[in-house]
């Protein structure tokens, strides 16, 4: 049987599938059930220090490569959602949990942070950008200092590991670099894109807010570029994402660096087993190559 398991920061993450932070990850029993659908790891919807409602309807714009979406990051605020990451862990404790926050500033999100590990998120992942969340820490990875300073903050409070989600951009290699010095122990790439839809009939844009993040299978040539570039730039592994509906799509992120792999739209496409239906493709290719370790290709790409 081909090895498709992945170890990494001393957790299992059999297979390397991990809900990405915003599809169903509201509730434990929704992330329980993608679990048991065939996720190894699952990130939590992306939590502030309070309550957020977000943005106005419409939020989600169905294009023909892939979603729009200015949801505006609503959430519960962390002190209700502790509940659900306890809940999640008391019934899932061997599946890696890995909990996404946000915040505009180093002291809330090392306070978030704590609340997240003390009530079972095995690692902390910070959304350092937000397409469509302006005023709430949206454009922290555009700021050196901040994002440094934020990253230090946190490593230096919490012993858990630590990822930072950066947005695509020309510098990523720059940015994954800076985060790998500042103490992130891994580099998630990509955030969504930022973009926008028309309507040609009532001339306005369609989103409430009217710009979005753009995620789907359109951005994964963009996704696999960037992890490609910081997979040369760090000596911290890369989890990719962006795109990835198919096996042969994961596999090509695992050749260009990916450690492991977050999909979050592709179960838009091909529904709550995604997971399962990825595995299983993944393992047939990897077959057919005569491949029995996927981590043995892992950046294979740069040869």
């Amino acid at each position: 049987m081909t090895r498709l398991k992945t170890e990494l920061f001393d957790l299992d993450f059999d297979p390397p599938l991990i809900l990405a932070s915003g599809i169903l990850d509201q509730t434990a029993g929704s992330m329980e059930n993608l679990i048991e659908k065939g996720m190894g790891g699952v990130v939590t919807k992306s939590i502030g220090k309070e309550p957020r409602g977000g943005h106005p309807n419409p939020t989600v714009v169905e294009l023909e490569t892939g979603l729009l979406n200015a949801m505006g990051l609503p959430n519960p605020g962390i002190e209700d959602f502790t509940e659900e990451v306890s809940e999640l862990k008391d019934r899932s404790e061997n599946v890696p949990i890995i909990g996404s926050i946000f915040a505009s500033n180093a002291e809330d999100f090392v306070y978030i942070a704590e609340k997240m590990v003390k009530n079972g998120a095995d690692v902390i992942e910070l959304n350092l950008s937000c397409p469509h969340a302006e005023g709430y820490g949206a454009s922290i990875a555009s700021d050196d200092r901040v994002m440094g300073e934020i990253l230090e903050e946190v490593s230096d409070t919490i012993h858990e590991p630590i990822l930072a989600k950066l947005p695509p951009s020309t510098e990523i290699d720059e940015k994954a670099v800076l985060a790998e010095n500042s103490g992130a122990d891994g580099v998630v790439c990509i955030n969504t894109v930022k973009g926008m839809a028309i309507n040609l009939e009532t001339q306005m844009p369609i989103l409430g807010n009217e710009v979005g993040g753009y995620s789907g299978p359109g951005v994964k040539p963009i996704g696999l570029r960037c992890v490609y570039e910081v997979y040369k730039a760090v000596d911290i592994p890369v989890i990719g994402c962006g795109g990835i509906t198919t096996g042969r799509d994961a596999l090509e992120y695992v050749l260009a660096g990916a450690s492991a792999l977050q999909i979050g739209t592709a179960i838009k496409y091909r529904g709550k087993d995604a997971g399962e239906k990825i595995t299983e493709e993944m393992r047939t290719l990897l077959n057919e190559e005569e491949i029995s370790d996927l981590n043995t290709i892992v950046g294979d790409a740069h040869g």
